[in-house]
């Protein structure tokens, strides 16, 4: 459970102030971290260790002990001399061992709690069962943040999130995939949405060389443990949205969302069908790049012709020509409130469709 590189930092830090050679052997004799070069050469005594039903021995002028997981033989250690002072760091260093083993173990067992409750794997009473027996508070204001990595550049993703994060043992970090790292995030009662944007923010500059393909979301802020899964439904939906009508942001809160989250709950076919029912088969983005600036514009200025016009340095009259063309190939007027809306979901609609069109669905 506990990985060779923690378990030669461990030795290595305990030889710098006990001046003892140390080494960690695995039940079969395998050496996982030592301190002196020659280790190997001690795999067969350790191996006649395991059998034997001692829990400390003498062996070769060495001292050996046995690390144990709850009643389960983990780890041979050993320590390099036959006196009593290497007897005693043997016991320490046996016992930080034993004690990394009890922490991992800790640690395991909250990120599968969290991550089945990501999930929605677990019926409501065994949540509070469960989070009691690891000390975690039920009711705690929390929210989800989910972070999408280029796993092609770095390996270390998760490693620098819980770095950011990991000191703070309210807060959880755990991978659901391959490019997903997923912050269950302790607030205090005075934190705002605005602060949860500046944590996105520090997230992403832990990425800063390669922030473009570095994508964060946030759900909404839940008051119970048993809601922390709605809020990581939020924050994957507002990834997903977001890369579909927000794509020049990389960071994405499921409240700006709009209706957006309702365009992408549409099946394509009646996406299809609204297209057609609106266009007369025809696609809003086929207009020319002069029409659809034009568009854009006009939606930007709230419908305001005047603003729009200045905007675009072109005369209000060209403007309004504009729209009058729109309107006799669409029938729709710009002007008027329910066609703009009409237009303007139209054109997401179609940017959801295309955005599909490229997944693997």
């Amino acid at each position: 459970m506990i990985s060779n590189q923690i378990l030669q930092n461990t030795i290595d830090g305990l030889k710098n102030i006990t001046r003892t050679d140390l080494c960690v052997l695995d039940v079969e004799g395998k050496i996982l971290a030592a301190t002196f070069p020659d280790a190997d050469s001690f795999s067969e005594s350790a191996q006649s260790f395991v059998n034997s039903p001692a829990d400390s021995q003498v062996v070769n002028g060495c001292q050996f002990f046995k690390v144990f997981d709850e009643h389960q033989l983990e780890y041979i250690l050993l320590a390099y001399g036959d006196s009593e002072d290497v007897y005693m760091i043997g016991k320490i260093a046996s016992f930080q061992i034993q004690n990394l083993l009890v922490a991992y173990k800790e640690r395991f067992d909250k990120d599968n709690f969290i991550k089945n409750l990501l999930l929605d794997n677990l019926l409501l009473v065994d949540i509070y069962n469960r989070a009691k027996k690891l000390h975690i508070d039920i009711e705690v204001r929390r929210v989800v943040f989910l972070i999408e990595t280029n796993r092609d550049k770095d390996g270390n993703e998760l490693e620098k999130i819980r770095g950011l994060f990991g000191g703070k043992s309210k807060d959880f970090v755990t991978a659901v995939d391959e490019k997903n790292i997923i912050v269950v995030k302790e607030l205090a009662e005075n934190e705002q949405y605005e602060d949860l944007r500046k944590t996105a923010e520090v997230i992403l500059n832990l990425f800063r060389g390669d922030g473009n393909g570095v994508h964060i979301s946030y759900g909404t802020v839940i008051n119970e443990l048993k809601e922390v899964s709605r809020s990581y439904k939020e924050a994957r939906m507002a990834l997903d949205v977001g890369k579909i009508f927000f794509e020049e942001q990389n960071i994405i809160a499921y409240s700006q969302l709009g209706i957006g989250r309702l365009i992408y709950q549409l099946p394509i076919p009646l996406c299809k069908m609204f297209i057609k029912e609106i266009f007369d088969g025809k696609s809003p983005d086929e207009f020319d790049e002069e029409i659809l600036t034009t568009i854009n514009k006009f939606f930007e200025n709230s419908l305001n012709v005047s603003e729009t016009s200045r905007q675009l340095y072109i005369h209000r009259n060209t403007l309004v020509y504009r729209l009058d063309k729109l309107q006799k190939s669409t029938g729709l007027d710009l002007r008027v409130f329910e066609d703009a809306i009409t237009f303007k979901i139209a054109l997401m609609v179609v940017k959801y469709m295309k955005y599909m069109e490229t997944m693997d669905y």
